[in-house]
């Protein structure tokens, strides 16, 4: 994601806009027995855009409210000798094309997995050195949350006129830390609606799903991403409550809850999440 990346195309805000997503292998891999090391890195964990939103200028927020997310293919799995979190015992690499049927991922005869379907990569060019695909910041990026899914509103920051926003990285399914590597593959058409809101003083990336709100925060090890996330919510709880700094602190150590969102990427990624009833009248 890079600031100097042309718009594919200049977008009102409150429309919706449909984003063709390939899989993270950019559709290279076809057969399980396909060699990992034909594919072209240069395309892997594509982004779909960037689109200009009309009216973001630096300093505002992006609200993307996330409406559909579509599924066009098989799912496409893989690990190997030094990827995720069990790469040092792997010898070979293992690639796996699964079917879905009746709403479900066919893992084997015994198994079949329920859709979560979800978006690794989503973001905002940031302002300052180009950052890859495949690593998460503060503009958000390949954050792999299993929480950025159909019903969720996603919080980004705009940090260059027209926000430049992109997404891809779709996933069938996949479970916190995506500790193999990857999640369920898949090609998608992703619907969302974007606004543009001003003045709006909120620690950045969050999301609102499932009555939930719950900050992001991706960084070097994730310990600082524990600490950050953290940090982050106490902010909207002396915000939208009446609690003191004290206060807050035990009100997260009692119904918040830290979770990890993947240990795979450059940066790794935590969130915390706190019901929305205990916040007044957060928005």
């Amino acid at each position: 994601m890079d600031k100097n990346n042309l718009p594919v195309i200049k977008v009102n805000t409150k429309e919706d806009i449909i984003f063709e997503t390939y899989d993270c292998f950019s559709n290279q891999i076809t057969d399980e027995k396909d060699s990992f090391d034909k594919l072209n890195w240069d395309h892997i964990n594509p982004a779909t855009g960037p689109i200009f939103i009309v009216g973001a200028e630096p300093g505002d927020t992006l609200e993307v409210t996330i409406k559909k997310i579509e599924i066009k293919g098989n799912v496409t799995l893989f690990t190997g000798p030094d990827s995720g979190v069990m790469g040092d015992e792997l010898t070979e690499n293992t690639i796996r094309q699964l079917p879905i049927i009746n709403g479900q991922i066919k893992f084997d005869n015994n198994i079949d997995i329920p859709l979560n379907k979800m978006i690794g990569v989503i973001g905002t060019a940031p302002s300052g050195d180009p950052v890859s695909c495949g690593t998460p910041d503060s503009h958000g990026g390949n954050m792999d949350c299993k929480e950025i899914t159909e019903g969720t509103t996603l919080y980004l920051p705009v940090n260059v006129k027209g926000a430049l926003f992109a997404l891809g990285d779709c996933h069938a399914a996949m479970g916190d830390g995506e500790v193999s590597v990857c999640g369920a593959e898949v090609p998608c058409e992703v619907t969302v609606n974007i606004s543009v809101l001003k003045n709006k003083d909120w620690p950045l990336p969050f999301l609102i799903h499932n009555d939930k709100i719950m900050t992001v925060s991706s960084k070097e090890t994730v310990d600082e991403a524990c600490i950050s996330a953290t940090k982050n919510m106490v902010k909207f709880v002396q915000k939208y409550t009446d609690l003191t700094l004290g206060d807050s602190i035990h009100l997260l150590s009692l119904v918040g809850n830290l979770k990890i969102c993947q240990v795979v990427d450059p940066n790794k990624t935590v969130r915390m999440e706190l019901p929305l009833s205990y916040l007044k009248n957060w928005n």
